[in-house]
C-alpha cells in the first residue's frame, strides 16, 4: 500500500508517493475518475526537466478512510487493464 502526503489546496494538487525502489516521487494529480464503484487517480511525476515529455502517467486507486485518503497500487492485472482502457476511452471521447 502506498500512502500519500496531504494534498495541498491549490489550483494544482500534488502528492508524494513511494516508488518501487522506496524513493519518493512527487506527482501532480492530473485527474480523478470513478469506475466500477472505485476511484482512480492519474498522477504525473514531476521531473527536474519541465519539458520532459517522456513521463508516463501513473494510475493508482484512491481509497478514502474516514477523513483521510491514500493511494494504493492496483494489484490485479485485469482490473488495471480495464481501468486503463476506460481512461483511454475518455480521452477518445474528448478528442471527438
Amino acid at each position: 500500500m502506498i500512502m500519500s502526503d496531504e494534498i495541498q489546496e491549490t489550483e494544482q494538487q500534488y502528492v508524494e508517493i513511494y516508488g518501487e525502489d522506496g524513493q519518493i516521487i512527487k506527482c501532480e494529480i492530473y485527474d480523478i475518475v470513478d469506475f466500477e464503484d472505485k476511484t482512480y487517480a492519474m498522477l504525473l511525476p514531476l521531473s527536474e526537466d519541465e519539458n520532459d515529455e517522456n513521463s508516463e502517467v501513473i494510475v493508482m486507486e484512491y481509497v478514502e478512510d474516514g477523513d483521510d485518503g491514500y493511494f494504493q497500487n492496483i494489484e490485479d492485472d485485469t482490473e488495471f487493464r480495464r481501468v486503463c482502457e476506460y481512461i483511454e476511452s475518455l480521452d477518445d471521447e474528448e478528442e471527438e
